[in-house]
C-alpha cells in the first residue's frame, strides 16, 4: 500500500505536504484553543508535522494514518526528534474508512478529501470518529479567481472548473452540510511557493543520484515543465485553506 511513487520522490524533503507553512500551522494550532490532552485524529497525516508540533506546543495526543510508508516513517522520526513519541503515533494504512477506536476531540483531513470521495463524504467519515461537540478540520483547495476555461483549470492540475468552488461557495457548502465554520487559516502565495518550488530542488538532487532509474524520464520532464506551469496557473488561480467546522 503506497501513494504513487512520483509523490514520494518530489515531496520526500517536505515536512508539510500542502501550501500551509510552518508559521501558518502554528497559527492554526493556537486558533483552535486546544486544551492539554485534546485527542486528535489526522487522516492522511503525511510526515506528521501537524500532530508532532501540536503535541509539543499544546500537549495534544493523537493518531495519524497515511498510505505512504516513507511519510509514515518520517512522521515517526519527527515525533522522536521533538520528544513527543509518547503522545502521538503514526500508522501506515488506508485512511479511507478509518474510524477511531474511541471518539476524538478533533478529527482532521487536511488535503486528502479524496479519501471520502470529496468534502461531503470526508466530513461524514470524520464524524464517525468525533465526539459530540467536537471539531472537524478540512483542508481543501478553492479558486482564488475563477478560471476562464477548463483548459486553465487543467493547468492547475484539476480536471475542470467544476472540480473546486470559490472561497465563498466553499464556506457556504459547509453550512449546507449542517456545520458552522468556526475558524480558518488560508495559504498565501508564499506558502504555495514553498510547497511547489521546494519540489524542484528535490527532483534535481534525485535525478543526480538516480540517473538510471525507471522514473528518471518522468521526473526530468516534470522538473522541466513545473516551474512555468505553476507560475502560469496554480499560483494565480488556486487557493488553499484549512477550515474548522462544528456541527449545528
Amino acid at each position: 500500500m503506497d501513494i504513487p511513487r512520483i509523490f514520494n520522490i518530489t515531496e520526500s524533503a517536505h515536512r508539510i505536504h500542502n501550501p500551509i507553512t510552518a508559521d501558518k500551522l502554528t497559527t492554526l494550532g493556537a486558533a483552535l484553543r486546544m486544551a492539554p490532552g485534546t485527542r486528535v485524529l489526522d487522516l492522511g497525516s503525511g510526515s506528521g508535522e501537524m500532530l508532532c508540533t501540536w503535541a509539543r506546543d499544546h500537549q495534544i495526543v493523537g493518531t495519524g494514518i497515511d498510505m505512504s510508508p516513507l511519510f509514515t516513517e518520517q512522521a515517526q522520526q519527527r515525533a522522536q526528534a521533538l520528544g513527543v513519541a509518547h503522545q502521538v503515533r503514526f500508522i501506515h494504512g488506508d485512511a479511507a474508512g478509518h474510524v477511531a477506536d474511541e471518539p476524538v476531540d478533533v478529527a482532521a483531513c487536511v488535503g486528502a478529501t479524496w479519501i471520502g470521495g470529496g468534502v461531503a463524504g470526508t466530513i461524514a467519515l470524520l464524524k464517525r470518529s468525533l465526539r459530540d461537540g467536537g471539531m472537524l478540520l478540512i483542508g481543501e483547495p478553492f479558486w482564488r479567481q475563477l478560471p476562464p476555461s477548463d483548459a486553465v483549470a487543467q493547468g492547475c492540475q484539476a480536471h475542470a472548473v467544476s472540480d473546486f468552488l470559490t472561497l465563498p461557495q466553499l464556506l457556504a457548502s459547509f453550512a449546507e452540510l449542517g456545520h458552522d465554520v468556526v475558524e480558518m487559516v488560508l495559504a498565501d502565495q508564499d506558502g504555495w511557493d514553498r510547497y511547489e518550488a521546494a519540489k524542484w530542488l528535490t527532483m534535481r538532487r534525485w535525478l543526480e543520484a538516480n540517473p538510471g532509474d525507471d522514473m528518471a524520464a518522468e521526473v526530468r520532464a516534470q522538473l522541466h515543465s513545473e516551474p512555468v506551469r505553476y507560475a502560469t496557473y496554480t499560483r494565480e488561480y488556486l487557493g488553499w485553506g484549512v477550515f474548522a467546522l462544528m456541527a449545528r
